[in-house]
């Protein structure tokens, strides 16, 4: 009963700030298992909430085969790069170099947010960068069961409107999730099953925190959030570096 309590609590309130400000879910909850479980049950966790909140942001607004047309070079390295990845996984060394990764880049992702008011505009070299910053998503992907550096920067770095990089951030989402549950499936983890039930339950939770925070966003100031969400988010990172 404890676990599944602390599995509410950490999606329900995952859920929150994605419902507030659109985005931390993975990050969030991958984060803050990771203190009470290994990465590799966390990461097992996070496969439903993960696939069926990005496959609904990925459709909310149509013109799905435009996205995977311009991108499909970008999915196709996130492919490579889960299957042949240059990164520790998390089924190997027990998740404690996982465990190091997923910190490093949470406390990455929180100095970006904080720091980086202008991104450079990287469109004309979309051709040659997407398959490599495919790849180290990838990798990242099933070396720490979040993709997040570089695959979020690099796509606001694309300067789209913010409707299409909310639709171009669920497909590349959604495909790493995909990866990460094969991944998970073909690599088990010796003493760890993947329970798709908890993960059942982990959804409705996330779904319910997804909606308190959507009542409650227009309460609050956004960047002032925003702001305590990345310093939170890099004190996360730097405390699982240090454990």
């Amino acid at each position: 009963m404890t676990f599944l309590a602390i599995i509410i609590v950490v999606f329900a309130f995952a859920g929150m700030i994605k419902g507030m400000i659109g985005l931390g879910l993975p990050a969030v909850s991958m984060g803050l298992l990771t203190i009470a479980m290994s990465p590799f049950q966390a990461a097992s966790l996070l496969i439903v909430p993960s696939m069926v909140t990005n496959i609904w942001q990925l459709f909310a607004e149509g013109r799905v085969w435009a996205f995977i047309r311009r991108f499909w070079t970008l999915l196709v390295g996130i492919v490579v790069g889960s299957i042949w990845s240059f990164l520790p996984t998390l089924s190997q060394s027990h998740g404690h170099s996982s465990e190091i990764l997923l910190g490093c880049m949470l406390a990455l992702y929180g100095l970006y947010g904080l720091c980086v008011k202008k991104l450079p505009h990287l469109a004309q070299h979309e051709r040659w960068l997407s398959p490599i910053v495919g790849y180290i998503g990838g990798a990242v992907t099933v070396g720490t069961g979040v993709v997040i550096i570089p695959v979020v920067p690099y796509l606001q770095s694309l300067h789209l409107k913010r409707d299409e990089l909310v639709q171009a951030l669920g497909l590349t989402f959604t495909v790493s999730t995909f990866c990460l549950a094969f991944f998970l499936h073909h690599n088990p983890m010796e003493g760890i099953t993947l329970d798709y039930r908890l993960s059942a339950v982990a959804l409705v939770a996330a779904l319910l925190g997804m909606w308190l925070g959507k009542k409650i966003r227009y309460q609050l100031n956004e960047q002032r959030f925003r702001r305590l969400f990345f310093i939170g988010l890099m004190a996360l990172g730097l405390y699982m570096i240090a454990h």
